[in-house]
């Protein structure tokens, strides 16, 4: 019989492996301080700045307090880290973000993420509880998330109900502000909108920042733009009664004029003759009745495309960055000082003729002369009413239905009108949905016209969004197609887009299944059912394409 004892392979009697030992976090000294949780206090309520040791606690742009070193056993780091690693992550990605996430970590097991958990949810929540002089509740959210290279958190308030504190914990490698993933703080203008990036926090290890959840909370995560390092991260909110929110604000409309007084001459001037032909029309016509998107390529003559992709690189155009960034960050040109051929075409997409082209290409009534998609329809319910004042059984079914027929035709505009914008995108340039955007809710086709992306890869980014109202996932996501007009082989650095918008009048598509077109290259058009839509970031982490055009049209 030997004497060596056997060694132990993790595994407990009945079979069971053996859970490791949970491992105890010691939070820092300074949060054990009673005078120095006092000055936090009294500094946070006076809205005044204040710093002792690793604390450092400022309330501009808004309240928000940095607290370095905030575990002291250092080997207890290590080892959480290694334990958030190997944890699974989920891809999150939408028009608002792209980076991964745990599942929630509130009863998550383990060596290191209990202990950690302890000091937030308890010593922690005890502390801020102390110095914002309100109740936290004890149930904290918490996950763990991973931003590698181009992942990004664009400007947002973090408003939700019941959403107090919030806090992130960073357990990152050494971190330089070029290598991205700052947390962002933004200003905010009269209507509380977010304004400017005013102060950037470098993420750093053992750091712990929070700030409290307010109307004025915007910030975001700059986007990660080292291709080898990790943004490790537990982050999360501490609930509580919330601040009192304003009333949401909502942004005046853009003016819409109706179309241009132009003639069939500026079509045949500009567009490719081939996409004049009756019979071609009522083929794409066809086509869109069938997908509700159509794709016109070559559709401007190769010659004036070319001329508007020289024009748009001239420096006379002047450009005003367009916001809020919790909606929009690109850069607008102003239509009075655009270059005679830019005009022109402005002009052509804006005119009365290419409104009836339109209405040709899709079937929608864009123009008195064009026939409507629901004409028949409404020739029927119109024999329904006259069918029905004589039948007296019968008669209050096609009552209410004239009267709704009545009531829809008094809310359509009696002529079509159209608002544009002509865009220039660049790095990190986007649109985000939000819930206030007026055109969402609106009969609309929307028509995009790429100019100068000729050779654009799609993993620059830059791509349009198509998600249906109420739904999480994207219906359609439209990338720039390449140039096949310039002979540059060069990829585009920024971008440019001219955004027109028509309203439908007397009839139109519900903007849950709303038809766009796109024009691009020498002018491809695309038509396509949905509600909303967002333009993506070109992505920071390479270096950015040089130039090309980029138009939208959409019709409201």
């Amino acid at each position: 019989m030997t004497s060596k004892r056997k060694k132990s392979d993790g595994t407990a009697a009945g079979g069971k492996k053996k859970e490791k030992r949970e491992e105890n976090a010691e939070i820092s000294g300074i949060i054990q301080d009673a005078d120095i949780k006092e000055k936090v206090k009294e500094a946070w309520h006076r809205r005044k700045p204040f710093s002792h040791g690793g604390l450092v606690l400022d309330c501009q742009p808004f309240p928000h307090c940095v607290l370095n070193n905030f575990i002291q056993n250092e080997g207890f780091l290590e080892n959480l880290q290694k334990e958030l690693l190997a944890l699974n992550f989920h891809e999150k990605s939408n028009d608002l973000y792209k980076f991964k996430q745990s599942d929630d970590l509130k009863q998550r097991k383990g060596a290191h993420i209990p202990g950690l958990r302890t000091v937030i949810f308890d010593q922690f929540r005890h502390w801020l509880s102390d110095v914002l002089d309100t109740e936290l509740e004890p149930v904290v959210d918490v996950s763990c998330a991973k931003y590698e290279y181009t992942d990004v958190l664009l400007c947002h308030d973090d408003e939700l109900e019941g959403r107090r504190v919030a806090f992130i914990f960073y357990l990152v490698p050494p971190w330089e502000a070029s290598d991205g993933g700052t947390l962002d703080l933004y200003s905010v203008d009269e209507n509380c909108q977010p304004k400017d990036v005013v102060k950037s926090l470098v993420p750093q290890w053992n750091t712990l920042i929070f700030f409290e959840v307010s109307p004025v909370s915007f910030h975001q995560v700059a986007e990660v733009i080292s291709e080898d390092k990790c943004r490790l991260s537990m982050s999360g909110w501490f609930h509580g009664t919330p601040l009192e929110r304003p009333p949401r604000y909502v942004e005046p409309a853009i003016p819409r004029n109706p179309h241009l007084p132009r003639d069939e001459e500026l079509l045949l001037e500009w567009v490719n003759p081939v996409y004049l032909d009756m019979a071609y029309q009522a083929q794409m016509q066809e086509e869109f009745e069938e997908s509700s998107e159509i794709l016109l390529k070559n559709f401007l003559k190769e010659d004036k495309f070319k001329e508007v992709n020289e024009a748009l690189k001239k420096t006379e155009i002047q450009w005003t960055r367009r916001g809020p960034p919790n909606k929009r960050n690109y850069e607008r040109a102003e239509l009075q000082a655009l270059p005679p051929c830019v005009s022109t075409c402005w002009e052509l997409l804006s005119s009365e003729a290419f409104f009836l082209l339109l209405s040709n290409f899709t079937g929608l009534k864009l123009h008195f002369l064009a026939p409507g998609s629901d004409d028949e329809e409404e020739e029927e319910e119109e024999q329904d009413c006259a069918a029905g004042s004589t039948r007296s059984l019968e008669a209050a079914a096609p009552e209410q239905q004239c009267s709704k027929r009545n009531e829809r035709k008094s809310k359509e505009p009696s002529t079509p009108v159209c608002r544009g914008e002509l865009r220039r995108w660049g790095t990190g340039d986007y649109t985000l949905i939000h819930d206030t955007d007026l055109d969402n809710m609106e009969f609309a086709l929307d028509l995009l016209l790429y100019c100068g992306c000729e050779n654009w890869q799609s993993d620059l980014g830059g791509f349009t969004s198509y998600i249906a109202s109420g739904e999480d996932e994207e219906v359609r996501s439209e990338s720039l197609l390449q140039g096949q007009v310039l002979s540059e082989s060069k990829v585009p650095q920024c971008a440019f887009s001219c955004c027109l918008l028509w309203v439908l009048a007397p009839h139109g598509v519900p903007r849950g299944q709303r038809p766009w077109v796109g024009l691009q290259g020498q002018g491809d058009a695309q038509v396509h059912q949905a509600c909303e839509s967002q333009e993506f970031p070109v992505p920071g982490g390479r270096p950015c394409p040089e130039t090309f055009l980029r138009f939208l049209f959409c019709l409201l």
